[in-house]
């Protein structure tokens, strides 16, 4: 196996489950491979908001002059998209001696694909002389692998219900489960507005130095600026994160909460923080991209998501027609979806994804179907987003806006598949 693909293929191979939740099998092997940072470690548990509560927090520390490195999943196009170091998205060859350090130290031990890519990425991470490591947690929490790490500051971001299957059926379960990266005397940061009662007691039960908004910290806004006050800590007039939503004020207060707890190991400047917020950047989460028509990319996959996108829409004005291409997977709670969606969208393409979780196109279309309300509104099915884009491309207007949402698959395929090429194609150039 010489290359990232090889060991990404034999990964596959290595489990019959995809997800087998459980730390015991991912702690052994970590502790084969002395698997520890000699830095300070964030990580970010959470239904929505994670990846860009890890994007604010890596462009203000780069910006205050720290070596980053950041761990995030999915990926949208290419796997090496998961790690940063610096900044910067680690070369696939870069990967593969870890991939190597990991075959070596499991022997025996079945793990699954995550388990295995995120002990080489966080090998990787560890051996790169870092100053802080962003951990982006990837189901739940308690039983995830990133959680065989002893974190030095938690952020649990707004919880809602997603993959129930796995933690629970309720938003008190499900934070429970969050909870579970939280450690003893280390600042525990909850972004959430309105945390389930789980979150707070599970802090309280392990000891953990608890910062509730409304209560450790808070921040208020206008048209034109923000600001944020915490423990011993107040910063005015700041600028409104590049990362776009009214959302992100809610995941910006819990970075600056984060860094405040950590300020005596990590600190920041006043400047760092504009300019860090201003320059963030995060593809596939409510990313307009320049041009005619309006094209907006966002990864919304859950209920809670979906309902952040279309106040998001909304806010954007009037546009003669709302073009959406649609795929995401069967498991989600694809009602509630649609429904939100429903009076938004003018002109469904709905789109099959590549992977055996997803719900075919034409089930969705069935769906949407059963309950739109819209006698005005019509749909199509593809066999690809690649299709799919094309097919909302040609049909649209220069004032139209395509909206393409759901899976990251669904996104990731877009990109992945030509969106400079179509876009240049349509703009006649």
């Amino acid at each position: 196996m010489q290359t990232l693909q090889d060991w990404l293929a034999h990964c596959e191979r290595l489990h019959p489950k995809a997800i087998a939740l459980g730390l015991d099998r991912v702690r052994e092997v970590a502790g084969r491979m002395n698997l520890a940072f000699a830095c300070p470690v964030i990580t970010v548990a959470g239904t929505n908001g994670k990846g860009s509560t890890c994007a604010m927090l890596e462009s203000i520390c780069r910006q205050a002059g720290w070596r980053t490195g950041v761990y995030t999943s999915p990926h949208l196009v290419h796997f090496e998209e998961r790690c940063r170091l610096l900044g910067e998205i680690v070369s696939p060859q870069a990967l593969v001696p870890h991939f190597e350090r990991v075959e070596a130290a499991r022997q025996d031990v079945q793990l699954t694909y995550f388990e295995f890519t995120t002990l080489a990425i966080m090998s990787l991470m560890a051996a790169s002389e870092l100053d802080v490591a962003i951990l982006e947690v990837g189901l739940g929490g308690r039983l995830d692998a990133v959680n065989v790490i002893d974190t030095d500051c938690a952020v649990i971001t707004s919880i809602d219900l997603d993959h129930q299957e796995f933690l629970g059926p309720d938003r008190e379960a499900i934070g429970r489960e969050k909870a579970g990266i939280l450690r003893a005397g280390k600042p525990a940061i909850v972004s959430d507005p309105m945390p389930p009662k789980s979150v707070v007691e599970a802090a309280q039960a392990v000891g953990a130095d608890l910062w509730l908004p409304g209560r450790d910290f808070n921040f208020t806004g206008d048209k034109q600026q923000w600001a944020w006050a915490g423990r011993g800590r107040r910063y005015a007039g700041l600028g409104y994160p590049a990362l776009r939503g009214a959302n992100q004020l809610v995941n910006a207060s819990g970075v600056l909460a984060a860094l405040s707890a950590l300020r005596d190991r990590l600190p920041v400047t006043a400047q760092a923080i504009r300019t860090g917020l201003a320059l963030a950047d995060l593809p596939g989460r409510f990313q307009i991209v320049p041009g005619q028509p309006t094209l907006v990319l966002d990864v919304a996959h859950n209920p809670h998501s979906v309902a952040a996108l279309a106040a998001n829409l909304d806010a954007m004005g009037f546009y003669p027609t709302t073009r959406a291409v649609f795929g995401a997977m069967g498991d989600k709670d694809l009602n509630a979806m649609l429904r939100r969606m429903d009076p938004l969208v003018d002109r469904w393409h709905f789109t099959d994804l590549d992977t055996p979780r997803a719900a075919s196109a034409a089930s969705l279309e069935a769906l949407w179907k059963s309950q739109s309300t819209r006698k005005d509104a019509s749909s199509t099915t593809h066999a690809t987003p690649l299709e799919a884009m094309r097919a909302a491309m040609g049909e649209a207007d220069p004032t139209d806006r395509i909206l393409v949402f759901g899976s990251f698959y669904t996104v990731g395929g877009v990109l992945k598949d030509g969106l400079p090429r179509l876009q240049a194609r349509h703009l006649g150039s």
